[in-house]
């Protein structure tokens, strides 16, 4: 029988080592975002005055380009952090680890890997 069955909630202690990841996993993400913002707001730093017209419009397209990509990643990274921080929110409430659809224990593994989820492997299929 495994030890979690039956159990309807982690422990503090084991509340405690899932904050450590998701605070861990919070900082790089901030992290990762910044560096997205500032790829997306430096100036341009290649100086194209020099070059050919083509070149030149072929740069400017690529850089458009890539702060797009960019813009992307950041709106992306910024709800990870937004899904990151409710998570911290559940573990202060104690309600961390629950499925909101099935109100079974999510499995620590599956927290581990996601330490987002709200939803058990289970809920998730059903969907």
């Amino acid at each position: 029988m495994n030890k979690r069955e039956g159990k309807n909630k982690y422990s503090d202690k084991e509340l405690a080592e899932f904050k450590e990841l998701i605070v861990s996993k919070l900082e790089k993400a901030k992290n990762e975002l910044d560096i997205l913002r500032s790829a997306i707001n430096q100036d341009e730093s290649n100086d194209t005055q020099d070059t050919s017209p083509t070149f030149k419009v072929l740069e400017e397209g690529a850089s458009t380009l890539s702060k797009e990509e960019a813009g992307r990643l950041a709106q992306r990274q910024q709800k990870f952090i937004q899904h990151l921080e409710a998570a911290l929110v559940r573990i202060e409430n104690k309600t961390y680890g629950i499925c909101r659809e099935t109100g079974k224990l999510i499995p620590a593994e599956r927290l581990k890997a996601v330490p987002h989820a709200t939803l058990s492997i289970e809920a998730k299929n059903k969907r």
